[in-house]
């Protein structure tokens, strides 16, 4: 085990573990943002450079610095480490710079873009970013290719994560798509025009971070904080497949369905195309309840999601407003545990 200080907060971690991973055990708001990095995938991390953070002192056996910001995701603790994100001005710094050049071949159609109100670049921007740009040159872009049905490449939002290589590597035997070309002309495409064709294709669409790759059945049918997200499950006929699912609603329609993604945005369970494409019928699912969305989130403005009032924390609750609780069904009453 190995004991670091984050921003101020000790915490004891297992040997090998990254920084990132470390953060993400204390929460809150000093877990570094994530662009590239995605833990089930195996070799991700290491790109985009979001999750920087400054090593005030390597360990303690040998308390020196390093000299120049890491990348969170792939660096891992060693005993007596002292890291800075959020208290480090040098760190705030570098990050608006790393928004700004992620934006800076990024196209602003965020209006007409599917992944509007749950995209991780435009949360990035928002947190860590400035309202101007000083970038004057042409944008890069790129024709659209087919490369599926079921699946809408816009390749000119694509940030090069990587994530969408991985998933199709890791989950799928043949892998037909990758990333094309050196520098300035890399980009993610499939050879001569192939579709991308297998049963866990979709969670391609999951792990995209912003909108280069989205549901062509869902494309410019609803914007998300004007749909419901409920947790679902089936016995799937595939073993690979979890069967558990987010429902996305627009009153009695299912409009999409996704995998279920936790507090940092990443899919644990994998689903297949037919769990997400092929079943948009409430009878194809055993409900669960309302998924639970961030309160930042622009999701969230439906409240649709039940607020849980603790009479036992708040101790100068009056009796009588225990009673119109129990009474008044838009709220419900909880434990100590909530």
């Amino acid at each position: 085990m190995a004991k670091i200080t984050f921003d101020g907060i000790e915490v004891e971690v297992p040997d090998g573990t990254t920084i990132l991973n470390a953060a993400r055990q204390i929460g809150g708001g000093v877990v570094p943002p994530a662009m590239c990095y995605y833990t089930p995938l195996k070799g991700t991390g290491g790109k985009c450079r979001a999750c920087l953070v400054r090593v005030a002192a390597g360990s303690a056996k040998d308390p020196r610095p390093m000299p120049k910001l890491v990348a969170s995701c792939i660096t891992t603790v060693q005993d007596g480490m002292v890291v800075e994100n959020t208290t480090s001005q040098q760190v705030m710094d570098v990050r608006k710079g790393i928004v700004e050049m992620l934006l800076i071949n990024h196209p602003l159609d965020c209006p007409v873009c599917d992944q509007a109100g749950e995209c991780d670049l435009q949360d990035f921007a928002f947190e860590h970013g400035v309202s101007t740009t000083r970038y004057e040159e042409e944008r890069r872009t790129f024709e659209k290719i087919d490369i599926g049905p079921l699946i809408q490449l816009h390749m000119t939002r694509c940030i090069l994560c990587y994530r969408c290589v991985y998933t199709a590597d890791q989950l799928t035997p043949e892998r037909v798509h990758g990333v094309l070309g050196r520098g300035d002309a890399s980009e993610i495409g499939t050879y001569i025009e192939n579709i991308i064709d297998n049963e866990f294709s979709g969670n391609v669409i999951d792990v995209c971070p912003v909108g280069a790759l989205t549901d062509k059945t869902f494309r410019f049918k609803q914007r998300v904080w004007f749909t419901k997200p409920v947790n679902a499950h089936r016995e799937c006929e595939n073993e690979k497949c979890c069967g558990k699912v987010t429902l996305w609603y627009k009153g009695k329609d299912v409009l999409r369905v996704t995998a279920r993604k936790d507090q940092y945005g990443e899919v644990k369970e994998w689903i297949c195309n037919t769990c997400r494409f092929d079943k948009k019928e409430t009878a194809d699912w055993v409900l669960e309840g309302p998924a639970h969305i961030n309160r930042a989130s622009v999701i969230a403005q439906n409240h649709y999601e039940l607020p849980v009032v603790n009479p036992q924390v708040i101790l100068d609750l009056p009796e009588s407003t225990t009673r119109e609780l129990e009474r008044n069904p838009p709220l419900r009453l909880g434990g100590i545990n909530g």
